[in-house]
């Protein structure tokens, strides 16, 4: 499906199925099957349809794309949606793990959230962690709208972390990404891709 990039994901219109690859692959399936049952109710989540051992197949949402949403200038309602949302993931106690509008579905009428996906990486953690990473993920592919954060961690109302404590976690994310990929194909390009945006992540000033 588009925008899915570590795993292999396909869907018929009636239901998702994920096929989890590389590094730690039964793990991932695994907290994303628990957490997704975990929240459902409490966020809006697929709902788990079935699990194999190597797959996790998921009810399908209808939704716009946050990337999609970002690319028609809607930054502000995606930005604004995504803050509020983070706020209830972390009042719950948990980090998404790779959260931001790159794994977001969005209401086209009220950009209300329609599901949040992808939460193979949830753990128990630091807020800044998710908070650093959409900063990311936003610098990264979507620096024309960089001078709308304010409008994510305003919605988000919990003050921000310092530029220094969101940088050590963007740098720390992407290490991780590096090893993962180092893992699964020592010296391929997902590797060098990623130790390419760590050099370009250390490199960033405020």
């Amino acid at each position: 499906m588009k925008h899915g990039y570590t795993n292999s994901t396909f869907g018929d219109g009636a239901l998702v199925v994920k096929c989890y690859q590389g590094p730690e692959a039964a793990f991932r399936l695994t907290t994303e099957s628990r957490y997704l049952r975990r929240l459902r109710g409490r966020l809006p989540v697929p709902r788990v349809h079935q699990v194999t051992a190597t797959s996790l197949t998921t009810r399908y949402v209808d939704g716009l794309h946050g990337q999609d949403l970002l690319d028609e200038g809607r930054a502000e309602e995606v930005f604004a949606e995504c803050g509020r949302m983070l706020a209830r993931i972390h009042r719950l106690g948990i980090v998404h793990g790779d959260y931001g509008p790159q794994n977001m579905l969005f209401d086209p009428a009220t950009y209300e959230t329609a599901a949040i996906l992808d939460w193979e990486w949830a753990h128990p953690g630091r807020p800044v962690e998710d908070l650093a990473w959409v900063e990311w993920i936003v610098r990264s592919h979507h620096p024309e709208h960089v001078a709308l954060l304010p409008r994510f961690f305003a919605a988000y109302g919990d003050p921000v972390p310092a530029w220094p404590d969101r940088h050590a976690a963007m740098a720390a994310r992407c290490r991780a990404l590096l090893d993962f990929c180092a893992r699964w194909e020592p010296g391929g390009d997902g590797e060098k891709l990623w130790r390419t945006r760590l050099d370009a992540t250390t490199a960033w000033t405020e």
